[in-house]
C-alpha cells in the first residue's frame, strides 16, 4: 500500500438523519455543523414563499411551481416531496461538486427523502435514523415546547409511522443525552470519511 499524499482526496458522502418531530434532529445537526470541519447542511429547492429572515440560496433555494416543475423534469433534483401542499428537493448539481471535491453534506430529511437519495447516490449515502428514548418521552417534549393536544396527538401518530422505516437506516441514535447523540454521530461520519471506497488518492491494483 502507497503512503497517502499530504493533498489526498477522498470522495465526499452524504449523511443523512432522520427522525420524527420533536426528537431534537434541529438541535443535533446544528452542533455536528458546528463541531466537524468540512461538513455543510444540503439547501433545498421549494416552492414555499420565503419568510422574513430566510436568505435565497442561504436557507432555501425558493423557486416557483412552473421552475420546480422544470427542475423535476429536467433530473436536475435527486430526491422531492410534497409536503403541506408545497415541494422541496434537493438539487443534484452542488451535490455532486461537493461530493466530487471531498466535502461532506448533511441532509435533514425524512424516510421518503432519504429512500430517494439513497437510490440515486447509493454508494455516497450514509443515513442515521434518530430516535427519543421512548413514545411518553416525546410525548412530554412535545407538550414541553408548547403543542397544542391535538398537535401532540398527531405528531406521536407521525413518530409511530415513522419509526416502521428504522431498518432502512445505516445506523440508529437514542437522543437521551445531547453529548452522547453528538458523539455517536460524529463517530459515524468519521468512520465513514475513511472507508476505502473514498479514497481517490489510492491507486487502482
Amino acid at each position: 500500500m502507497s503512503h497517502p499524499p499530504p493533498n489526498r482526496l477522498r470522495r465526499g458522502l452524504c449523511l443523512v438523519l432522520s427522525a420524527p418531530s420533536g426528537t431534537g434532529k434541529t438541535t443535533l445537526t446544528r452542533a455536528l455543523l458546528a463541531r466537524i470541519p468540512g461538513l455543510s447542511l444540503s439547501v433545498s429547492a421549494t416552492t414555499r414563499s420565503p419568510r422574513p429572515s430566510e436568505i435565497d440560496g442561504v436557507h432555501y433555494i425558493f423557486k416557483s411551481d412552473h421552475e420546480f416543475a422544470d427542475m423535476v423534469a429536467d433530473g436536475a433534483l435527486l430526491e422531492w416531496a410534497t409536503v403541506f401542499g408545497r415541494r422541496y428537493g434537493t438539487p443534484r448539481a452542488p451535490v455532486a461538486a461537493a461530493l466530487a471535491a471531498g466535502q461532506d453534506i448533511l441532509f435533514d430529511i425524512d424516510w421518503q427523502g432519504f429512500r430517494a437519495l439513497r437510490a440515486a447516490l447509493p454508494g455516497d449515502t450514509v443515513g442515521v435514523f434518530i430516535v427519543p428514548p421512548s413514545l411518553s418521552t416525546l410525548e412530554q417534549r412535545l407538550i414541553g415546547r408548547g403543542d397544542s393536544p391535538a398537535q401532540v396527538a398527531e405528531r406521536l401518530a407521525g413518530a409511530r409511522a415513522d419509526n416502521a422505516h428504522w431498518r432502512d437506516y445505516d445506523h440508529v441514535v437514542v437522543n437521551d443525552n445531547l453529548n452522547d447523540a453528538v458523539a455517536s454521530l460524529t463517530a459515524v461520519l468519521l468512520a465513514a470519511r475513511t472507508a476505502t471506497s473514498r479514497q481517490l488518492w489510492q491507486p487502482e491494483a
